[in-house]
């Protein structure tokens, strides 16, 4: 269940940084930085 959350979490938070972000680079860096906070709550 708290995978789960987490998870939705992640994604809601790569939503809003993948709509702030203007290059491919700053969208590389969000991906980055949302899959190494999945990485630390797992």
């Amino acid at each position: 269940m708290a995978r789960k959350f987490l998870t939705m979490l992640a994604l809601g938070a790569l939503v809003a940084s993948a709509s702030a972000c203007n290059t491919v680079r700053g969208l590389g860096e969000d991906l980055k930085s949302v899959a190494n906070a999945v990485d630390e709550e797992t």
